[in-house]
């Protein structure tokens, strides 16, 4: 069925792959974004490594979007006038909300920017859906959150029933934002689906996610550091199968005012992955610093919910998945930076 679908915070990493997916199935997408957090306006002030290698990634999905026929409105989710204004106009029967500051360690570092673009968009995102909702009978949110809401893993493998305890800031922000988006259900009826990924890869991402740090390093030639253990886990999720799970909670009725893990269901270690950086680049060397703080012990998220209710069945082993990330990401810098 054709839908009308919002992204906030929608040119990112997880919401251009999937605007650009959910497009193709024939629904109408938009995308609302400032470009401030951590894409193109603020790579222009911010001094990162590889920043003119980010740069020109964060112009290919501006490149890919208008491409595919994606309307991108440039707009602040923090300015609730302009935003209730905007998502009324298209009246979507799905918000998908992204806008937060998607790094663990900036938030820690600057608090007062990550509640505002994580908690004051999301308010202005729930009670624009409430007004929607009630003028439309339905209006759909989708709420990305995290698999470090659960804080230190106490299993090998953690289901959504588990007692979140939550150390740094990112991941507290994002259990606050869950309660927040349940309490809207429970005072106003607003049906809602919240999503936890973990691990997430695939291409286009500047991020800084340690799947990408180390493909980039490897095609510059620099070693391979790997903070903490090398045979900590994590439950690295290839940007296809995320995808194939959020498409299925949009069609799917059984996930309203549910809770799913959204993850590929089996963890690997760190030197899993330097294992296959070793098969497809020639002497790589790894060094190892120490872990950062607030960091929580994890490993393989349980999705047997997701499988029962919406059909997930995720498709990406890393042997599969972080391999064509990894061919990307040679073409990508073959064409554009190795002239």
């Amino acid at each position: 069925m054709k839908k009308k679908i919002a992204l906030v915070g929608g040119s990112g990493f997880i919401g251009h792959n999937l605007a650009i997916s959910l497009k193709n199935q024939g629904h109408d997408v938009f995308i609302v974004d400032s470009l401030s957090v951590n894409n193109l306006y603020s790579f222009k002030k911010e001094e990162v490594e590889n920043k003119d290698l980010y740069k020109s990634i964060l112009n290919n999905r501006i490149d890919l979007i208008n491409r595919n026929g994606i309307h991108l409105q440039i707009q602040d989710a923090r300015n609730y006038n302009s935003l209730s204004q905007y998502l009324s106009s298209i009246n979507p029967d799905v918000i998908i909300m992204l806008a937060a500051v998607s790094h663990a360690n900036k938030s820690n570092k600057d608090p007062h920017n990550t509640f505002d673009h994580s908690i004051r968009t999301l308010e202005n995102c729930l009670d624009i859906a409430r007004g929607l909702n009630k003028k439309n009978n339905f209006c759909h949110l989708i709420y990305f959150s995290s698999s470090m809401v659960y804080g230190n893993f106490n299993s090998e493998s953690v289901d959504e029933t588990a007692n979140c305890k939550p150390i740094g800031i990112y991941d507290t922000l994002k259990f606050s934002g869950e309660l927040i988006v349940k309490s809207y259900n429970r005072v106003f009826d607003l049906p809602y689906t919240i999503i936890r990924p973990s691990a997430l890869y695939g291409e286009r991402c500047v991020s800084r996610r340690v799947t990408q740090i180390f493909i980039e390093n490897a095609v510059q030639g620099k070693d391979i550091i790997i903070k903490g253990d090398k045979n900590k886990k994590l439950d690295f999720t290839y940007i296809d199968d995320l995808i194939d799970g959020v498409e299925l909670i949009i069609n799917n009725k059984s996930a309203l005012n549910e809770t799913f893990n959204i993850t590929f269901g089996k963890s690997k270690s760190l030197l899993d992955l330097t294992e296959i950086l070793k098969a497809n680049f020639k002497g790589i060397k790894v060094n190892f610093t120490e872990e950062e703080k607030f960091v929580p012990e994890r490993g393989t998220l349980n999705i047997s919910k997701a499988k029962k209710l919406l059909g997930y069945k995720p498709k990406h082993t890393i042997e599969v998945g972080y391999v064509k990330y990894i061919n990307w990401y040679k073409k990508y810098w073959e064409e554009n930076f190795n002239k």
